[in-house]
């Protein structure tokens, strides 16, 4: 009876170190599951945090590419306005210049003074109008200058986007190896 007693107390010991050893298991566990949900919580909340930038950043890329659009158009017919104002002008000086002409051949003595003043209203002329056409190369030169900025600030805005599609993959990547581990963990038989 007391070899049989020894031998249950032994026992019963025994099942008591196993269960506090795995009582510690199961302790350790749920520390190290504990983690995993906060880590999670963080990613998620970095993933909304990252979405709304996201959504931020294009929402004023768009409002950026509009008001480039609207200045670029309101330059443009500035421009077509500016040039349908010196073609009207063009045509009165050319009206003028028939007029002249006409009187040189009505007025046979006053020939060689009206041909020095038609030779001096074609240097004005020539004048304004190479002046006019520096003028549209110089703005037409800005127009270029100006588109060639909105595309490099577009292929920026394509990058960043780029950029911002990579860590959202990645945070994905990474929820998916966390859900992994938690089904990991919950099909051990010791959280059960």
């Amino acid at each position: 009876g007391v070899l049989l007693y020894n031998h249950l107390q032994q026992k019963v010991r025994d099942a008591e170190a196993l269960a506090q050893k795995y009582k510690q298991q199961q302790d350790a566990l749920s520390a190290q599951l504990q983690v995993v949900y906060e880590h999670r919580s963080r990613l998620e909340r970095s993933l909304q945090k990252e979405r709304g930038e996201h959504k931020k950043t294009k929402e004023d890329f768009l409002v950026y590419k509009l008001e480039a659009q609207e200045a670029l158009n309101k330059e443009k017919q500035d421009s077509m306005n500016r040039y349908g104002a010196l073609s009207s002008q063009h045509k009165i000086l050319k009206n003028q210049h028939d007029d002249v002409k006409k009187q040189l051949l009505d007025l046979q003595l006053q020939h060689n003074s009206l041909k020095l003043e038609h030779r001096k209203s074609l240097e004005s002329q020539s004048q304004k109008l190479s002046q006019l056409q520096q003028e549209r190369d110089s703005e037409v030169t800005n127009l270029q200058d100006t588109v060639f900025k909105l595309r490099e600030e577009s292929k920026l805005l394509r990058k960043a986007h780029q950029e911002v599609h990579s860590q959202l993959l990645n945070a994905q990547a990474q929820m998916e190896e966390f859900r992994q581990l938690k089904e990991a963990l919950q099909k051990m038989p010791g959280l059960r």
